[in-house]
């Protein structure tokens, strides 16, 4: 292969990387619907509907103690709101994972760890800005010290501890 056409190859198999790691870009619209205390739906002015996974959370599992309590709080802030979203990626589940933003509040992720509502979700804090990183940690460790929401518990689960389990569980 010659070195022009190597070159090329390559510039484009790079072009090709960095196309896939950049970010989504931001999308505005309405939540039409709350899953849980981590995950929404946005309807966006053309009626193309999103689901949206807060980034850098992880919120109680349905059958899991504070999952409505969860799920209502995130309700109370964004349900029929205007938000935009600024994602990350998709998850392995096609949902967009990203920062939501209302008129009131500039992190709702963020909102939901401070009421002791969901975990940061340091499995991934590796793909959060060093700024978003050190807010979500000490936003937890506010909300446990101060025993809010799930810190209440001497020792509450988290929800990837839970999805373990069940998994474990599971017949084969």
């Amino acid at each position: 292969m010659s070195s022009a056409l190597s070159r090329k190859a390559f510039l484009f198999a790079l072009l090709c990387v960095s196309a896939l790691d950049a970010p989504a870009a931001d999308l505005a619209g309405r939540v039409v619907s709350v899953a849980d205390g981590d995950t929404i739906t946005v309807q966006t002015p053309d009626r193309v509907r999103h689901r949206i996974r807060l980034d850098g959370i992880d919120a109680p599992e349905r059958i899991q103690p504070y999952s409505q309590i969860s799920r209502k709080n995130l309700v109370a802030m964004v349900d029929g709101q205007q938000v935009r979203v600024t994602s990350s990626k998709t998850d392995r589940f096609g949902r967009m994972v990203g920062i939501v933003r209302t008129e009131q509040y500039r992190d709702v992720g963020l909102e939901q760890i401070k009421a002791g509502l969901a975990w940061h979700f340091k499995r991934y804090e590796h793909e959060q800005t060093p700024e978003n990183r050190a807010s979500y940690a000490a936003a937890e460790a506010i909300a446990k010290a101060a025993g809010h929401g799930l810190w209440r518990e001497a020792a509450p689960t988290a929800p990837w501890q839970f999805r373990a389990t069940l998994h474990e569980l599971q017949p084969p």
